[in-house]
């Protein structure tokens, strides 16, 4: 009998792919090949359901931001893999959008009382954001640099599943690249020589 983890794996695929709204229990018990019956032993609503993938969701995402910490040796090539995700992932974006953005929204335009915890992704990255700001020296203004980065590299993922156009997105990538490069505070000399 499969595992609940599989289950959950199946399901965060298809609620990617189909929609949340649009995949029954029966999508994914034939996705996982067990029967209702099975299926119910683990979980016993879509709304339970999805609370585990989202749970699933949080923490490969907080895997990521820890091995872009390691990964990335200032605040700028670290945000520069956030924005490189778009590349990254960019076949799937372009057929399903981002996988965050698209279920945010959806539970938002249902009224899903699960859009909180679904938000709480995006909040995840809007905080890691914001500390790569404040350790770039931008301590006031880095949580409106984060929220508008989130912004416009969810904004990125909307036009590439609707242009589907790949230069689009590598243009945005670089255009994101260079703004976080002239977000970084110019240092002066003692003189009031910026170096």
């Amino acid at each position: 009998m499969p595992t609940r983890d599989s289950i959950v794996q199946a399901a965060d695929a298809l609620f990617y792919e189909r929609g949340f709204e649009h995949t029954s229990f029966a999508d994914i018990a034939d996705a996982v090949k067990i029967s209702r019956g099975n299926f119910y032993y683990h979980f016993k609503t879509k709304d339970e359901i999805l609370t585990a993938v989202v749970a699933e969701r949080m923490e490969r995402t907080r895997g990521m931001l820890t091995q872009w910490e390691s990964e990335g040796d200032s605040p700028q090539e670290r945000i520069r893999l956030f924005i490189t995700l778009l590349i990254r992932n960019q076949a799937k974006i372009m057929r399903h959008g981002c996988p965050v953005g698209t279920l945010c929204t959806e539970l938002a335009k249902l009224g899903h009382p699960g859009q909180g915890e679904a938000n709480a992704i995006l909040d995840l990255f809007r905080v890691w954001l914001r500390g790569q700001f404040r350790q770039m020296g931008r301590g006031k203004e880095a949580d409106a640099l984060a929220l508008h980065l989130l912004a416009r590299s969810q904004g990125a993922a909307v036009l590439a599943q609707s242009l589907r156009d790949k230069k689009f997105v590598q243009q945005e990538v670089a255009l994101m690249s260079a703004w976080v490069e002239s977000c970084v505070p110019v240092k002066t000399t003692a003189s009031g020589r910026s170096r």
